[in-house]
């Protein structure tokens, strides 16, 4: 019984941690570039959209399509960023636990 009360307690950390990386991830910003650095997208590590910075040089229209992929570029490598922190700031509180290969947190 004092081993199930041990693994409760341990349970309830783990949650309060992962409760505050969420938030953390929240607040933290993360930024994709392409076009080196002539699109800018910030969002948290959660994933949500801050902001958008074009190079001027960037909006003529003869070029939307160039400017269409570099903002889809620039997203995938903030969200990916944005992932990378998320997964080492988690894998931080489950050091040591006895996880299944490829389970994710947060579920």
């Amino acid at each position: 019984m004092r081993d199930i009360m041990g693994m409760m307690q341990k349970a309830q950390e783990f949650q309060k941690k992962a409760q505050e990386i969420q938030a953390e991830a929240a607040a933290t910003v993360v930024e994709g570039n392409a076009g080196a650095g002539m699109v800018v997208v910030s969002m948290t590590a959660k994933g949500d959209l801050q902001s958008v910075r074009i190079d001027p040089s960037l909006l003529n229209p003869g070029e939307a399509e160039i400017l269409e992929d570099l903002l889809v570029a620039a997203h995938a490598d903030a969200r990916r960023k944005g992932e990378e922190y998320l997964a080492k700031r988690m894998g931080e509180i489950t050091a040591g636990l006895p996880m299944p290969p490829g389970m994710k947190f947060p579920f």
